[in-house]
């Protein structure tokens, strides 16, 4: 039997009905299923063929699984061991290398003095910071962002340096990155599966969360179809990611970000 494992957390359709879709398929031989976790125990053949994960960016036990998981013949979606290399300010870096129309972003050093070091630990840290030629270099209105993980945790939207400054000294031992914020004319988020496929949903991040899909599924032109699709494309084979949501936010200056 071969079998493929949902590895998942909070969000309750998506699990259920690939699940159901998997099973629905009636392959001989295949089944799906919701994984349950115990102790793991190093190096153990792993039961499932297939992983597909929705959740270890939050949970360290579970990509200490995957990873295990990796090593006893399981093949994971997204790869275990490429995400521990991740970060959003990384990424950034590395789509305006690609030619992707990226925001402008800086990454901050962090506020407090991470758990167990002082200020001998941070002695090669510049300060003050050079916040005019930041600010230059960014503009207003920005966003400050943990410079990896997702959700929307730890967000703001800054208008001046005094209100940065103030959201600044609400993050504690976070990093941080302060990020071009665009002024766009249209708003996509992108399905990406398998490297190839791409699936182009509008979106209204102003509206409440039951009604930010509005029904107008394509960008305006068959111009920026194309670009859309490429770049998603382009971000997903640079990062290794088989399944990814892109976040596409053409502006004035067609300037797009890109979440994972």
């Amino acid at each position: 039997m071969k079998k493929i494992g949902i590895l998942y957390g909070m969000e309750s359709s998506f699990p259920g009905a690939l699940i159901a879709e998997i099973n629905g398929r009636k392959i001989d031989g295949v089944v799906a299923e919701s994984i349950l976790i115990g102790g793991v125990k190093m190096a153990e053949p792993c039961a499932y063929r297939v992983i597909i994960d929705r959740i270890s960016q939050d949970i360290e036990f579970y990509r200490a699984f995957l990873k295990n998981a990796v090593l006893g013949g399981a093949t994971v979606i997204n790869n275990p061991f490429w995400w521990t290399a991740d970060d959003k300010f990384f990424n950034y870096a590395l789509s305006s290398k690609l030619g992707v129309a990226t925001p402008r972003t800086v990454i901050l050093p962090h506020k407090q003095h991470p758990p167990g070091t002082t200020e001998q630990s941070m002695r090669n840290l510049a300060y003050p910071l050079n916040w005019e030629e930041i600010f230059g270099y960014v503009g207003f209105p920005a966003f400050l962002k943990p410079y990896s993980g997702g959700g929307w945790k730890h967000v703001y939207k800054v208008h001046s340096p005094e209100e940065l400054f103030d959201a600044y000294n609400q993050t504690g031992t976070l990093c941080m990155t302060l990020q071009q914020g665009i002024e766009f004319d249209e708003y996509f988020r992108c399905y990406v599966i398998g490297q190839k496929k791409v699936h182009i949903m509008h979106y209204d991040p102003r509206r409440p969360h039951a009604e930010r899909y509005v029904q107008n599924p394509e960008p305006s032109t068959p111009a920026m179809y194309e670009r859309v699709t490429r770049d998603c494309i382009t971000l997903c084979k640079a990062l290794g990611y088989d399944m990814n949501t892109v976040v596409c936010r053409p502006g004035r200056s067609s300037v797009r970000d890109r979440f994972s």
